[in-house]
């Protein structure tokens, strides 16, 4: 099995909680200063040894000085060996490394089983570029004794050493060779837990799973209580997606021995499982018993964030910003919680910082695109997102990370096109998107289907439709897509046939009878829409779940005039999520049109547009409503803007008319109830409502005559 490249692209080790990986320059497993090698020393002494520099003998005393011990003139070694590393590291001279190279050799035969000198020294021979002296001496020596433990911990940690330098087809053969090591070192002391976590490590990273998982619980099996391989072992359930094994071994030792460490792995485990209350538990737990690792902190701060408790997760972001106040992913993570608390100049602040610390993050591009969309500022997002992409398109390597950012940029520059009505460029983008792969191309016909959706050209949608079926006939989403589309045709009963087929009692069935519902409700057949609605509300699931049923549920209220029960389920939608523009915008228009508490209409519309500043349809039920209670410059001023937002919306246009009719220009709102005959005329057949046809027509001919009266000249009198 091939080593995974990326992984062993450059060289530096560097752990992170207890899991090797490598990845740049220079391996530093444990880089003791000398200060820690004399606490060594020290600490030998503190156990009734000295060591022979620090004791003297007495000239009175006839006794010789006792002889230090083994660990102690191991670690006096060690800090030889460490002085004549340095000096090698600053003059280059070969004897220095060779005098480095024995020092060590003498400090690892006092003490064989340290980790720490036993690293150095295959450290050192790295350096020194005297690997394969390391490996025949080490080979000859196994020749004569297999059962050496020394040579093979050290030949274990000289092949790991050797992984960085080595071409992907090389590090696969030395992987196994270091396996092969620590396999037998393991096999011969069952209790030098260090080379058994390495051997699961090696497992790892050449994704044998499954001997990985039988190494850590066999050491489990001898020590329930191994922190090392829990940590590892619950690496590699997440890595597997086994959460919830994850999350069972996880709850077992911290409910005996709560860890910081293991407390922030179970937050992990919660988090891939979506329980995301419980990840916050552990999180804070974790930040409890150690408020100094800051890893504790960023894991609840992500968690407060994806739970939308912005005011909190503000308050742990400003804290690492203060303890890390050069890492861009915090100025990051902050500039996103004043976007979301509409606070957009805190925002652009915080990202600048991002991008000083971070200069060309994609990831600090993209929200830098997203936050002049929260402004308002379209063609800047269109250009930050465009130069993302040529950015990354000139990219000579291409990685995976790569191919996965281009689709995210290419369907979010097809969004910013297609919010600015650009609808030719949007296809383009999508189209390009479609190229990278089958995935994106399933995603992108979906995308290109509702973007000719939006720009009223549903030939086009209808046959975009028919081509990725032809390609991907078993796709349920593109099913889906094409069943929506002939809903609009007015082709109904289809629509439903087709989106019945894909009923499986499971859990995608409530998103099906929402869509059957929704075919069904553009249809105006309201009955069989309303029973496919309460299909999908009875389904399992949580009160969240029927969000959009009871959203759609006011919908077809609404269009048959149940003003009341339409408000009811509004009122249920927004008691779990208050935040959801499209119901507050619903309703508040909803009031608005009745004439009915207004002010109250016009709070609830505020509240949709906080979320969503630049919606058309917002900006429009706002303008209305602002008319219905005679505000009518601000309903004009805010009609306005929602006409530079969606141009092409006949009922806007209509608004617009009656707002200039009633301020006394005729003229005016002629030519707005002109278009918005116009756009009518151009609206898919399930958009089409003929009462509000008719009414625009009769104020359309009926200031058409009016005008016309006023210019047609007087009969002329007799002289």
């Amino acid at each position: 099995m091939a080593l995974e490249t990326p992984i062993f692209s450059l060289l530096t080790v560097f752990q992170h909680r207890g899991i090797l990986f490598v990845s740049g320059a220079k391996m530093n497993l444990s880089r003791l200063t000398l200060a820690a090698f004399l606490t060594a020393i020290c600490g030998a002494n503190a156990a009734g040894q000295s060591s022979p520099a620090d004791k003297k003998p007495d000239a009175a005393s006839p006794e010789a000085p006792a002889p230090p011990s083994a660990r102690a003139e191991a670690y006096y070694n060690y800090s030889i060996g460490h002085l004549y590393e340095q000096k090698y590291e600053t003059t280059n001279q070969p004897e220095f490394a060779t005098q480095a190279i024995d020092a060590y050799k003498k400090a690892y035969a006092l003490d064989p089983k340290s980790p720490v000198i036993g690293e150095r020294l295959a450290e050192m021979y790295w350096k020194a570029q005297r690997v394969h002296e390391a490996v025949t001496e080490a080979q000859e020596l196994l020749k004569r004794d297999p059962n050496d433990l020394q040579t093979r911990r050290l030949l274990g940690r000289i092949y790991l050493r050797s992984l960085g330098d080595l071409s992907a087809s090389a590090q696969s053969e030395m992987a196994e060779r270091a396996i092969e090591q620590y396999r037998e070192v393991w096999r011969l002391d069952p209790t030098d837990t260090e080379s058994a976590l390495w051997l699961a490590r090696l497992y790892r990273l050449r994704n044998d799973h499954d001997k990985a998982e039988e190494v850590l619980r066999s050491m489990l099996a001898q020590d329930p209580e191994n922190e090392a391989a829990v940590e590892q072992l619950t690496q590699l359930l997440l890595d597997e997606g086994k959460s919830a094994d994850a999350v069972a071994l996880l709850e077992g030792i911290t409910s005996r021995t709560p860890s910081p460490t293991l407390l922030d792995l179970l937050g992990d485990a919660y988090t891939q499982t979506h329980d995301l209350p419980k990840a916050e538990g552990a999180y804070r737990k974790a930040v409890d018993l150690d408020p100094s690792e800051l890893s504790h902190q960023r894991g609840l701060g992500q968690t407060l964030l994806s739970e939308e408790k912005f005011a909190e997760a503000l308050t742990v972001y400003q804290k690492l910003a203060d303890l890390m106040p050069d890492d861009s992913d915090v100025y990051l993570r902050l500039a996103q919680i004043y976007r979301e608390l509409h606070q957009l100049d805190h925002a652009e602040e915080n990202l600048l910082k991002a991008r000083q610390y971070a200069p060309g993050s994609l990831e600090v591009m993209y929200n830098e695109a997203m936050l002049y969309e929260a402004q308002g500022r379209f063609e800047d997002a269109i250009r930050v997102l465009s130069d993302a992409v040529t950015g990354l398109k000139s990219q000579s390597t291409i990685l995976p990370s790569r191919h996965r950012s281009l689709a995210i940029l290419y369907q979010q520059l097809g969004q910013l096109y297609r919010d600015t009505q650009n609808y030719q460029a949007a296809v383009y983008t999508y189209e390009e998107l479609g190229r990278l792969g089958e995935e994106e191309d399933r995603r992108a016909r979906m995308l290109i289907m509702d973007t000719y959706r939006a720009a009223k050209d549903l030939a086009k949608a209808l046959q975009t439709g028919k081509e990725a079926l032809a390609k991907y006939p078993s796709d349920s989403g593109l099913r889906t897509s094409y069943a929506l589309l002939l809903g609009e045709n007015g082709q109904t009963d289809e629509a439903v046939k087709m989106l019945r087929a894909q009923l499986n009692k499971g859990d995608a069935d409530r998103d099906t009878y929402l869509n059957i519902a929704q075919v069904y409700e553009r249809a105006r057949r309201y009955k069989e829409a309303e029973d496919a609605a309460h299909t999908a509300e009875v389904m399992p699931g949580e009160a969240r779940d029927n969000e959009m049923v009871w959203f759609l549920l006011g919908a077809i209220y609404e269009r048959q005039k149940f003003f009341d029960r339409a408000e009811e389920q509004f009122k249920k939608a927004l008691a779990v999520n208050p935040r959801d523009g499209a119901v507050l915008n619903y309703y508040g228009y909803m009031l608005g049109d009745l004439g009915i508490r207004l002010e109250e209409a016009e709070a609830l519309v505020q509240r949709a547009l906080k979320e969503d500043p630049h919606s058309g349809a917002y900006l429009d039920s706002l303008g209305w409503i602002y008319f219905r209670e005679n505000k009518l410059t601000e309903a004009e001023a805010t009609l306005r803007q929602a006409v530079t937002r969606e141009s092409h919306d006949a009922t806007i246009r209509s608004h617009l008319g009656d707002v200039l009719a009633k301020s006394g220009r005729m003229d005016l709102a002629a030519i707005e109830w002109e278009k918005s005959l116009n756009e009518w005329h151009r609206s898919l057949p399930a958009d089409v409502e003929n009462d509000k046809i008719a009414e625009v027509e009769k104020k359309l001919s009926q200031v058409k005559h009016r005008i016309a009266q006023k210019s047609s000249p007087q009969d002329a009198k007799p002289q």
